[in-house]
């Protein structure tokens, strides 16, 4: 058993938590904990927001994707910085000027609570979803390393260590806790990919590189690919990515959290706008690691060849099999850093603002809001837990899992973001119109992910509620999110021009 390795990991999960809540401090008030009082500078929140959408999905997947495939998955970072720069400008200020504690406050003020709270309970089932993922995905490597070491454990007991290493600094340092302790793992992480890099290197045989410019592998647009099937076509990665991006990061409050921390509107415009650029490279830095995997390993089968359970864990394998003592567990460390940036304060204060307070029908005071937003963290860590425990099952099937993490969005990303937007254009529109199309798209989303299919060589559409094959495939999930906004726009606008008078001018520039 390499010791060292252990005590690097252990030291980390031990010493973060505790980290966390040095720096959240003592936490006085609901606005304190949800918001930090909006005092955190714009490049630590720049930085906080990449490493909460980065997660294990992105250390672990990514190289993979490259492995099998080439770099155009760096298209898709394209479409996103795209959609950031148009949320800065359209959703942010809004935010922001209107001193909202969630994104969807702003659906209360234009429509009302039903909206606002139909928005967020969607948003809660979405990220319970997507987070479970994520943790299960940081069991993988975990799992890998103890098995090195001839231990056998179940990835429910890992995912219930980690889960409790997360709601420690989440639930006493409240969100500056969280953003602060997001800065420190991203460089973390960051550092332990450069050090995969430096090693791997060294033992990569000569002449590499030209191999992997001969066979395709730094390709980063694709323009040959089908736009229908092809998640990284260069019209799927652009436009998919860039609405993509502006619902996960206009109308989830995973992100919008931190952006409303910041100071005011123009930090939390730079924090955004320069977080996609610093996605970009972290996504090429991931990649660039697959290929150098792929030269290693000569393009061998992960699970055939290899003997691994899935794809995933190649990376893993790695890191486990072929670092240096001490080193390894550094990254190990690492990839456990992108996996514990907390989405907890997200859950609890849409949970507490948007749901309990409606519930209850009266306001609640800032002690009641405090405490309420303390119980949900741990309520919601809870569910994390046994979500991931569940999402075991699915090991070893499917695509990589980064692209199971993104298809989960495409369910609800699509109607939120809709609904913002509905808002927006539609003066007309009330809020039984935004319910109705939030509700039609969601089910419409739901029939064309599960349902529709793509089959033979003209990519003609067919429904089919079997899985895919080598000669049916399902919608590129990029797609997802921009249907989901055509549907409600669609809906939602036609059902608002059956109202003769608009709304009155104090609900609109109240929401404006």
């Amino acid at each position: 058993m390499r010791a060292l390795d252990v005590a690097v990991i252990v030291l980390f999960l031990v010493g973060m938590p505790l980290l966390g809540v040095w720096i959240g401090g003592r936490q006085r008030s609901a606005a304190d904990y949800f918001v930090s009082e909006r005092r955190i500078s714009w490049w630590v929140v720049c930085v906080s927001v990449v490493s909460a959408e980065t997660s294990t999905l992105t250390v672990l997947s990514v190289p993979t994707v490259a492995y099998g495939g080439t770099m155009t998955f760096l298209s898709l970072a394209i479409g996103y910085l795209l959609g950031r720069i148009v949320v800065s400008f359209v959703l942010l200020p809004r935010y922001i000027a209107g001193n909202l504690v969630t994104a969807y406050g702003y659906l209360g003020e234009r429509f009302g609570g039903g909206l606002r709270g139909t928005a967020s309970v969607t948003f809660l089932v979405t990220r319970l979803l997507a987070d479970g993922l994520r943790l299960f995905a940081t069991a993988i490597p975990v799992k890998v390393v103890l098995a090195a070491y001839g231990v056998t454990a179940s990835y429910w007991a890992i995912v219930v260590v980690l889960g409790l290493a997360m709601v420690v600094y989440s639930f006493l340092g409240g969100v500056r806790a969280v953003v602060w302790v997001d800065a420190i793992q991203m460089l973390w992480y960051v550092l332990g990919a450069v050090a995969v890099i430096v090693v791997l290197s060294g033992k990569l045989p000569a002449g590499w590189f030209d191999s992997a410019v001969d066979a395709g592998k730094f390709q980063v647009l694709d323009f040959d690919a089908s736009p229908f099937t092809s998640p990284y076509a260069v019209l799927t990665a652009f436009v998919g990515g860039a609405v993509l991006s502006m619902a996960s990061h206009g109308a989830d409050q995973l992100i919008v959290q931190r952006l409303m921390a910041t100071q005011d509107v123009r930090a939390s415009q730079k924090a955004l706008i320069a977080s996609g650029v610093v996605v970009f490279l972290q996504f090429a830095l991931f990649l660039f690691i697959g290929v150098m995997l792929w030269a290693f390993y000569r393009g061998a089968n992960p699970v055939k060849d290899l003997k691994l359970n899935n794809n995933d864990e190649l990376f893993a394998n790695f890191i486990v099999r072929d670092m240096p003592s001490g080193l390894s567990g550094f990254v190990i460390a690492g990839i456990l850093a992108a996996a514990l940036s907390s989405s907890l304060g997200a859950l609890a204060s849409s949970t507490v603002t948007d749901v309990v307070q409606r519930v209850v029908r009266r306001p609640l005071s800032e002690a009641e809001l405090f405490r309420q937003g303390r119980l949900w963290t741990v309520v919601w860590a809870a569910l994390l837990i046994v979500c991931a425990g569940l999402f075991a099952s699915f090991t070893g099937r499917g695509n990589p899992i980064v692209e199971q993490g993104l298809s989960i969005a495409g369910f609800t990303y699509g109607a939120l973001l809709g609904a913002f937007l509905l808002g927006l254009l539609f003066e007309r529109a009330r809020q039984s119109d935004a319910v109705v199309a939030f509700v039609t798209t969601v089910a419409v989303m739901a029939f064309v992910i599960l349902g529709v299919k793509f089959v033979g060589p003209d990519a003609t559409p067919a429904i089919d509620f079997s899985a895919a094959t080598a000669t049916s495939k399902p919608l590129a999930y990029p797609w997802y999110t921009p249907l989901g906004v055509l549907a409600t726009l669609l809906v939602g606008g036609l059902m608002s021009l059956r109202h003769r008078e608009e709304l009155p001018p104090e609900v609109v520039s109240r929401a404006a």
